[in-house]
Order: structure tokens, then sequence, then C-alpha cells
């Protein structure tokens, strides 16, 4: 049964055509989640299926009887009302008053807001927006619409809110970033490109298969139609005799074909060669770190020093102290005890949860302008114009008011600020909060070629098992636990140790008697097992290669252009050695431990 339909939908936004002539219908038991790059028109789809925006051109017919709710990005909240009064009065009915009551404590303790009585004006961003889930996860609706609900929520309350959509049985669509996320929840994605709505009958791996066959099939077309106008072309030039009837049909179908014959357009690319400043042998050290509020403790003791190319998350529930970390390195706030040292190369790039001020009324370009003109990379000079562009800015947006972006623009063209700066260090708190898929996916590979320390905080269990080589989860009393490997392998040592810790705690009441816990043994991650297979083998070609080099350095002795280049890739061959010994020395160690049979 249709629920609701749209057809010939147009809108221009700020002079972008965001949709021309599209259609969109939902479904009984419809889960679809909508995809696209950022400023492609995602929330404005959402608001227009939900009533709260008129479309420029086209109609959006709802049936009857059907109640659809909707979660903004960003809501609004009446002034002066308590977190419990809110989610009671915007679902209360005239069959619900009895249960409404328990089921809005139950699911508040679950959003982890033990006192329904605190005012929503006194909340931060992030619990408003965990406030307004609540409220519309119990609406008694047809449709429920999301605009990014996993935003604020930590990972265990994600995996709480995947459960819960796909047990409902009403119609969903969603607009979010989170890959694992999309892939179990909806069996249906609608992706927003230049203009149109492609709809795949799928999940989300399913999606990324179906699209490249899409853009595949669209590249082979305009293959055969351009060879087929090469040879229409040759014709024309021969001159075509234009008074008899089949030429002038010739004609007009190689005008035809011309006009049609274009490149098929494909997705933007955030392309960024690696920018970073040399990182010497002195890093970043925390030493007895502790921080706490009042009588609430989050930070208690924490010790660790930093090693180059390390790749760490920080993971733990919502209010633990992860963000607090990130600023006490940052120097934002003063440690109760202990002490941050810092080598006298380091320089930290914080990509903070919440964007820095960005001027409205300043152009995109000028404000990465006032950060470098031309920045360094790999493949040499590169200017901020280019920057902005390979971060997905054409000409047009560089040139227009920031107060014209995109809510995801303005967090990517803050993150290009960021990766500007050229940090050896480089502190990124919630990343994936508002950033679309595309731009996450490049993000992730240009942090897997980022030459220096990689600080993570994330909720983002497909982004962290992506990135991170190492977590530091915070799991209560201020203490901070260690774990090898990304998010899923966390999961997997924490389901453990907790499965083990509660048999033992069954047997003592069987028994009466503590029974010793089995213990978990040290492995390699997937990623270590990889590294220690290869890693002496990519030593031994360094170590080839740097031979070869002192040969060529002493032939090229008068040839000064070809010196400088020559000792240049020395340079940076002798550092990609010493981390390479580093990553060696690290992994023996663990092999040695691995073999010994010792615990985690």
């Amino acid at each position: 049964m249709n629920l609701l339909s749209g057809k010939g939908i147009q809108k221009n936004y700020t002079g972008r055509m965001l949709f021309d002539g599209v259609d969109f219908g939902i479904e009984e038991g419809d889960k679809i989640g909508i995809v696209g790059i950022n400023g492609t028109g995602k929330s404005t789809l959402l608001r227009i299926l939900a009533g709260e925006e008129e479309a420029d051109a086209g109609e959006v017919v709802k049936g009857n009887q059907v109640y659809v709710r909707y979660l903004p990005q960003n809501p609004i909240f009446p002034e002066g009302m308590s977190i419990y009064d809110y989610v009671v009065t915007a679902n209360q009915t005239a069959d619900n008053e009895w249960s409404l009551a328990g089921e809005s404590k139950a699911i508040l303790h679950m959003m982890g807001f033990e006192d329904g009585t605190m005012v929503i004006d006194h909340l931060s961003g992030g619990q408003k927006k965990k406030v307004a889930l609540a409220a519309a996860l119990l609406a008694p609706c047809d449709i429920l619409l999301l605009d990014e609900p996993t935003n604020h929520l930590n990972s265990e309350m994600v995996v709480w809110l995947e459960n819960r959509l796909m047990q409902r049985k009403g119609a969903l669509v969603m607009v979010t970033h989170d890959r694992y996320f999309l892939d179990r929840v909806c069996k249906r994605i609608v992706e927003i490109d230049k203009g149109k709505l492609y709809h795949y009958q799928t999940n989300f791996a399913g999606f990324l298969e179906a699209k490249a066959e899409r853009e595949e099939q669209e590249l082979a077309t305009y293959r055969k139609n351009k060879n087929i106008l090469r040879i229409e072309l040759e014709w024309m030039r021969r001159g075509a005799r234009a008074r008899a009837t089949k030429q002038k049909a010739h004609i007009q179908r190689y005008e035809d074909l011309k006009n049609m014959t274009k490149a098929p357009a494909q997705d933007g690319k955030m392309e960024v060669s690696t920018i970073s400043s040399r990182l010497g042998k002195k890093t970043l050290e925390v030493v007895d770190l502790t921080k706490g509020y009042g009588e609430r403790l989050l930070i208690d003791g924490f010790s660790y020093a930093f090693q180059k190319r390390e790749r760490i998350g920080f993971v733990g529930p919502n209010g633990c102290g992860k963000t607090t970390l990130m600023k006490l390195i940052m120097g934002l706030e003063k440690p109760d005890r202990g002490e941050i040292i810092l080598g006298p190369t380091v320089k930290i790039g914080y990509f903070s949860q919440e964007n820095e001020y960005l001027d409205p009324k300043r152009k995109v370009i000028d404000y990465i302008r006032d950060t470098a003109e031309y920045v360094q990379t790999e493949e040499g000079s590169v200017s901020a114009s280019m920057m902005l562009e390979r971060f997905l800015f054409d000409g047009t947006l560089q040139h227009s008011l920031i107060e014209k972006l995109s809510g995801g623009e303005k967090r990517r063209l803050y993150l290009l600020k960021v990766l500007m700066e050229a940090p050896n260090i480089l502190i990124l708190d919630e990343p994936t909060n508002d950033l679309d898929i595309q731009t996450l996916a490049i993000l992730e590979d240009y942090l897997e070629r980022f030459p220096g320390i990689l600080l993570m905080v994330s909720h983002d269990r497909y982004f962290l098992d992506k990135t991170a080589e190492r977590l530091f989860a915070f799991e209560g009393n201020g203490k901070l636990l260690r774990y090898e490997g990304g998010y899923s392998d966390y999961l997997e040592k924490k389901e453990y140790k907790e499965t083990s810790l509660g048999d033992e705690k069954e047997r003592t009441k069987e028994t009466g008697k503590t029974e010793k816990v089995k213990t978990v043994k040290l492995r390699f991650t997937w990623q270590e097992q990889r590294d220690y297979e290869s890693i002496e083998g990519e030593i031994e070609a360094i170590e080839e290669r740097l031979s070869k080099l002192e040969g060529e350095i002493e032939r090229a002795a008068t040839d000064f252009v070809k010196l400088n280049q020559l000792t240049e890739e020395k340079e940076k061959q002798e550092r990609l050695l010493e981390e390479k010994m580093e990553r060696y020395f690290y992994l023996s160690e663990l092999a040695e431990k691995i073999e010994k049979g010792e615990d985690a």
C-alpha cells in the first residue's frame, strides 16, 4: 500500500538545482536510506516529504489518515519545558494516556536521562537531539523521517537504536552517514546525484555494487556514442549534400548525437595529497593525567607515550571524558594532576566536535586563504582554490558566502582548514558527524597515508574499524583500558570478558566458591598479522633503495638539481625506514608474547 508519493518534484536552493523533476514513493514497511554528498539536498528532501518545506514544482500526495513524524537535524523546542513534559506532550493521545508515562520514562532512561525534570534549555546540542529522538521513537506514526539520528549517540546507543528500528513495523526514511547502520536497517537505498534520484532495492552493500555497475554502463554508452559520433563527424567533414532528404536526416542525426554525447558526470571525489609537518623523535606523552568535576572523576592517572604513525581511537559512553581528554591534550583545559609533554616539532591539528565559528558573510575561498594561499603536498605546491576543488567546492561555491552552505558542507570546509594547517598530530573529535559517506571514504584513505599520529574520538564503528589500530576504552572510575585492533576487535574482547565474568558469577552462586576466570590470550589483530607477514620485505626493499640512492648521489655530484631531488628522496626513505623499524620491533615483541601464551 502506497503511503506517500512525490511526483515531478523540483527544488532550487541558493542558486543550485537540488531536484529536477524527481519522483519518490513510500510503501508500507519500507525502510529507506537516503545517501548523497553534502549539499545535494538530503535534508531538504526529508523536509518536503514531511510538509515542512514546499517544492518549487511538482506535488507530494499523502494517503488518508497517514501520520508522518519528522526528526530534523537541529530540532527546536518550546522554552522552559522539561525533558519528560516534552516527550509526553509530543505524543499524548486519548488511547495512550496511561501507557505513555511509563514508556517515556523508560526511553529517556535508555537515552541516559535519569532526571526527567531537567529543562531542555539547559542541555547541550547533543542532549537536545537525543530528547527529540526519544520523542520521535515513541510517536504512533505511519512514516518516521529521521535526519542523522545517530549523531551524538555512543556506539552502544547506536546498536540499541539499530535493533529498535529493525523491529519497527511502520515505514522509515532516514539520512545517515553510519554505514553499518544503513546496511543493517535499510532495505532500499535512494541516492541523490546531480538533481536526480536513483532507487536501489537493496541494502547499503548492495547499493555500492549496483552504483558501480550503473556508472560503468553509463560510461560504456558514452564511449559507444563517441565512436559513432566520430564516424558521423568524418561524414560531415566530407561535405553533406543538404538538399537531399536523406542527407538532411543524416545531418539532424549528427546534431542530436552531438548534443546527447556528453561524458557521464561522475561523483565528486575528495582527493587530497598528504599534508603534514615533519615530526621529530620526541612526540606526545601524557603522564599521570587526572581530571574530574566535583565528585565525578573522569580521568584517573592516565599515562601513555604516543609513537609515530600510531592510530588510536577513544571509546566510551557519552560524558565519560573523551572530549575532555582531547581538550587537555590541546591545552584548552587544565588537568587536576599530571602533565602533557610535547616534543619541539609537534604541530597539533584539532577537528573539534563543534565547528569553530564561521563568519556567514565571508567567502568560502577567503576562509581557506586565511590559513594558507598554498600548501606543500607530496605532489608539490597546491593552491587554496585547488584544495577547495578537491574537497568538492567548485568555482561557484568557492566564491559563495559561507551562509549559503549546508551544515555538512560547513563541516567539510572546517576539516579542510584543519588539514591545510599541516599538522603532524591530528585529533579528530567525532569527525563523522554531518560528513557524507563519500567524504568519509576519502578521509579514511587520507588518514591511512597520514604520516603523523592520529587520535580519534568516534562512535562510528565502521570508521574505527577502518582507521584505528588500538583503542582506549573509558570503562568507569576514570580508568582507560587498552585494546588492540579496531572497534570490532574491541567489541569481541569486551563481550568475551563480560561473558566470562557472568559465567564465573553463576558458578560462584552454584558452588559457593570463586573459580578462576578464563583469561583472554594475546593475539594479532588482522592488520597486525598482515603487517607482521610483510614488514621484513618492506624494510629490505627500503634498504635496497637507500643503497641505490647513495650510488646515484655520488654520480650526480655536479648536477645540483638532480642532487637535491635525490637527497630529498633519501631523507624521505630514511624516515620511512625508521617508522618501519619501530613497527617491526613492536610486532616482534608481540609475537614473542603470543608464542609464550601470555594473556591480553
